[in-house]
Order: C-alpha cells, then structure tokens, then sequence
C-alpha cells in the first residue's frame, strides 16, 4: 500500500483520534456514575451526546466540499478538545448536556463528529479507485488498534493512578483532560494537510450548493442512510461504554481487565478488517458486507448466554473477529455509487444516520441496565436488530454496482 504525504497524516490523525475514544469508552460511564449520575441520567447524556455530534457532523460534513476539507477538520478538532475539557472542569448535570451535545464527546470508542466522512473522501482523493477498498481496510485496522491500545492504556493508566492513592473519579478525570489534549493537537496536524486532499473542481461542472450537498446520488444516499440507521440502533444498545459496564455488573470486572478484553476485542476487530479488501475482490462490496456481518451478529446475541467469564469473554473476542469486516466494504462502496464532489456529503449523511441510529439506543439502554433482570436484552435487541439490517441491506443493494467498478 503506497500513501502519499497527505494520506499518512490522516492516518496519523486517525489513530490518535481513536485512541483518545478508546481510552474514553472504558471510564466514561464510571467517570460519569462517579459524578453522581443515575444509569437512566447517564443513558440519557450519551444520547443527547450523540445526538449533539450528529448536528454537528452534518453542520460540517455537507459543506466540506464546497468550503473546505481542512478547515472543516480543524473546526471539529476544536469541538474535541473543547467537549473533553468541559466535562472535566464541571459536574453539574445541565453542563455535561451543553458541553456533550455541542462538542465532540464518543462514548462508544467508534467514530463521531465529522472527521471519518470528511478523512474518507479525502483519501479516495489521493489513491486510485482500484486500491480504495484496501486502504480503506488499512484505514479501520488503524482505527482498531488505536481503539484497542486506547482502551488498555486508560484501563491500567488509571489503575495505576489509584494504587499511589488518586480517588477513582480523580484518576478518570486524567482521561479527559488526554482527550482534551488530543484534540488540540489534532487540530494542528490538520493544518498541515495540503490542498491536494480538497475536492477537485470541474470548472464546466458548477459547485453544489443544495442543502445537504449531494445531487444525483441523493436517492442512492438515502437508501443507505435509512439501513445504516437501523444498523447503528442496534449497535447502540452495546456501546463499548456499555458493553464494559455489563461486565462490570455481571461478572465484576475491573476497570484494567476491561482495558484488556476490549485491546483484544478491538485488536481481532481490526485485523479482520484487512481481509475484507480480499474477500470482497472475489465476491463484491455488498456480499461481504452481509456474508460476514450476519454471524457476528449471532454471536452478539451469544455473550450474555454465557455462564462464565471465560466464555464471555471468547464469545466477544470470536464476535469481533468478524463484525468489522463490513467497515472498509460498507465504507468503499459509499464513495463508489456517488460523484466524486459530493463524497464527504454522502458520507457525513451516511454518518450522521448511523450515529442518529445510535443516539438513542442508550436512552433505552440505560433504562435496561438499571434492572439487574434487564442487563442483558440490549444484546439480543441489538443482534436482531442488526440481522434485520442485514436482509434490507442485502435485498436493496446487491444488484447495485459501484460507478466506477467492482472494487
């Protein structure tokens, strides 16, 4: 895989943008039940949370193209930096609301705000179609092992912040303040991307200028966004904020054994990611996406069946070995049914369905888990869910082929 100097800085960007969710994802919901927050005010927050970053991602994704990649990157490494020193400086209730919802605040460890559509499009800039699928697999297992060293660096960071005697809440709060920082320095690295990662203009074609910035595909769009956001439903009910707080609950587990599941978690996550460029050269974009989704979601159902720890922690582990293989598909095929100047629109509205699917799963989720009984349906809603999500997906669009392809 060749990259020129812009894609290496975005994928510079993109691990250290992951790395700060993952390492959020593990403590936010005890940093947050630390404050004093009830699981219903908690599932509450993170749903105005994401709700916040999907108005903000749309804000800036569907007119990156027309105003500017970089400067809409730079705005959003702001928001970052600014939502992780709110929610460190204040415990009031009503503030973490402002601050999340404004901000740039990921409780899941995956991506939110603006930053994935906008980095999609512009790599699909500066490589050649043929090799899109296969960066962007590259992409994703940079992003999961930024997660997953994200995840086991807080877990025994804070850990071994608590054993010199720091309160747990103040050993959290460290976490915020690297988020904070990893904000501001995103911001900077921004800055150096050249003008070579902007949309190259026709000057025959006018630029767009509709409200959500996509013309020809917007039907095309649509479709994919209504499926993503049922997708992205389902898996909110098992955020990785969540999914750590299950163990805990069930099982006991510790902040730093969480750190290390979810390292290993990510880490097959991210490595499955690299086979599916491979699969999908033999058998298309949209069969990979559901051949390999579908079972990772019957193990999603699986865990919370589970009698022991052992077993749970397989079951995941086996779960995540193959439920990210439909992300560098899913994310390939989207730049490949839409023109090229409407890319980062296409995608941020992909993105701000999937994270509008998300948001208010864990409204419902909090509600689940403040019921010892409970704890474990969001895991059976979320894998039905998402099978569901797989038949649409896969009965709409298999007989649709990439504009420029079958890569």
């Amino acid at each position: 895989m060749s990259l020129t100097r812009d894609g290496r800085l975005l994928f510079c960007t993109r691990f250290l943008r992951l790395f700060s969710y993952g390492a959020l994802s593990v403590v936010l919901v005890f940093y947050l039940t630390g404050l004093g927050l009830t699981q219903q005010q908690t599932g509450l927050l993170l749903t105005l949370t994401l709700l916040g970053d999907t108005a903000i991602s749309l804000a800036l994704t569907t007119q990156a193209d027309r105003i500017g990649r970089r400067k809409m990157l730079i705005a959003g490494a702001a928001l970052m930096a600014g939502a992780g020193i709110a929610f460190a400086l204040t415990r009031n209730p009503l503030l973490l609301v402002i601050a999340g919802t404004i901000g740039v605040i990921s409780p899941s460890g995956n991506e939110v705000g603006p930053f994935l559509p906008i980095e999609q499009a512009a790599l699909s800039q500066v490589i050649p179609s043929r090799d899109r699928t296969s960066v962007f697999a590259w992409y994703a297992l940079t992003g999961s092992l930024a997660t997953a060293a994200g995840s086991l660096f807080a877990g025994f960071f804070i850990q071994s912040l608590q054993r010199t005697g720091m309160p747990p809440l103040a050993s959290q709060r460290t976490i915020l303040f690297l988020y904070a920082a990893m904000g501001l320095l995103l911001g900077l690295l921004f800055t150096r991307l050249s003008p070579t990662s902007e949309v190259a203009r026709d000057p025959a074609r006018p630029p767009l200028t509709t409200l959500l910035g996509i013309g020809a595909s917007r039907s095309v769009v649509l479709r994919l966004s209504a499926l993503f956001a049922l997708d992205a439903f389902g898996g909110g009910f098992v955020v990785q904020s969540f999914a750590a707080w299950w163990f805990y609950l069930r099982f006991g587990v510790q902040p730093a054994t969480l750190g290390g599941i979810f390292f290993g978690a990510n880490l097959f996550a991210g490595i499955s990611a690299l086979l599916a460029s491979r699969i999908a050269a033999r058998i298309g974009l949209v069969r990979t996406m559901v051949f390999t989704h579908l079972p990772s979601n019957i193990l999603l159902i699986l865990v919370p069946l589970m009698p022991t720890l052992p077993l749970a922690i397989l079951v995941l582990l086996m779960r995540f070995s193959i439920s990210q293989m439909d992300v560098p598909t899913r994310q390939s095929y989207t730049m490949a049914v839409v023109a090229p100047e409407e890319r980062s629109a296409a995608a941020g509205i992909t993105g701000v369905a999937r994270t509008t699917g998300a948001a208010f799963a864990p409204l419902f989720a909090g509600l689940l888990f403040a019921h010892p009984a409970t704890i474990s349906v969001p895991f059976f809603l979320a894998g039905t869910l998402k099978i569901l999500y797989d038949i649409l997906l896969y009965r709409a669009f298999v007989n649709l082929p990439p504009m420029d392809g079958p890569h």
